[in-house]
């Protein structure tokens, strides 16, 4: 009998490892101690989906190289973890605890953990970069890394932080609401399975469905994440349940409700994976990766 997409996940998610940590840096010199909290933060679990997105859309449309694409896998998961960093400081959501373990503020210090998620952004490219192999690959590693620097940007995951800050303890709209979960979540999802489309060499309509595929799922993530945060507790989550309404969030279960948002989030992943379905390539487990995480625990 074929695993469980969960009882493939622990093992699935130890090969992804296995390809990232390699790319982090030594823990030595008079830098050290921003280095040891970079390592930290990036180690300190998770479940590795926007590199294992990205490695498995990869494989999908025919990818063999993995020189090629484990420093991107490495930098996106590097871009996510400072993200989370930054996310967590007293000046944002001031959360105590992520992925089960004190947050880097916490562990090394507010000024530390600032300049280790800023490390950590600048390290993402520099190991990014280390793709470029002086052939003709190199074009096509040119337009992954365009998107590398747009999807985490300004017109990205930044703008969407943005906007989540600035309207803290508002009453916004639901149009804003979808602003905020398709830039600040949706886009760097979005970025992990287009990078791993485009360094299989995919075409540009394919790659388009790829990020249409990758903004619904992202949205269903969001949208779990907001339940989950209601209806789960810390220790399941790894991080502070409840988090969203003591800073004043506002998410889709408050525009929504919780049953409404669950039918949200599966009618999201339906439309995604109809997109999916319709590609000619195919990957088994990286449908059931997208199914799967509309019914996760946290």
């Amino acid at each position: 009998m074929k695993p469980s997409i969960k009882e493939q996940l622990p093992k699935k998610i130890e090969q992804i490892e296995n390809m990232i940590y390699p790319f982090l840096p030594e823990e030595k010199g008079l830098q050290k101690t921003v280095l040891t909290a970079m390592n930290y933060s990036v180690k300190a679990g998770g479940k590795r989906l926007r590199p294992m997105l990205m490695l498995e859309t990869y494989r999908m449309f025919g990818g063999e190289d993995l020189s090629v694409i484990k420093p991107f896998m490495a930098a996106i998961e590097m871009i996510h973890t400072y993200s989370l960093i930054h996310d967590d400081l007293p000046a944002l959501d001031n959360d105590d605890l992520r992925r089960g373990l004190p947050t880097a503020h916490v562990k090394f210090g507010e000024a530390m953990a600032i300049l280790a998620g800023d490390a950590l952004l600048n390290y993402a490219f520099e190991t990014a970069s280390k793709a470029f192999c002086g052939d003709a690959q190199d074009i096509t590693t040119a337009k992954a890394m365009q998107i590398l620097a747009k999807k985490p940007g300004i017109y990205g995951m930044i703008g969407g932080q943005t906007v989540d800050v600035e309207e803290e303890n508002k009453e916004i709209s639901f149009d804003t609401l979808m602003y905020i979960h398709n830039n600040k979540t949706a886009a760097l999802i979005e970025c992990a399975m287009m990078i791993g489309a485009v360094l299989a060499g995919a075409s540009e309509v394919e790659a388009a469905t790829i990020e249409k595929i990758a903004n619904k799922v992202g949205i269903a993530f969001q949208i779990e994440d907001d339940i989950l945060d209601v209806v789960s507790t810390s220790e399941t989550l790894g991080k502070p349940a409840g988090s969203d309404e003591k800073n004043g969030k506002n998410t889709y279960v408050l525009f929504r409700g919780l049953e409404q948002s669950g039918e949200d989030a599966k009618q999201y992943t339906e439309e995604a994976l109809q997109l999916f379905d319709a590609l000619e390539y195919k990957n088994d487990f990286l449908r059931e990766l997208l199914l799967y995480l509309v019914g996760r625990k946290n």
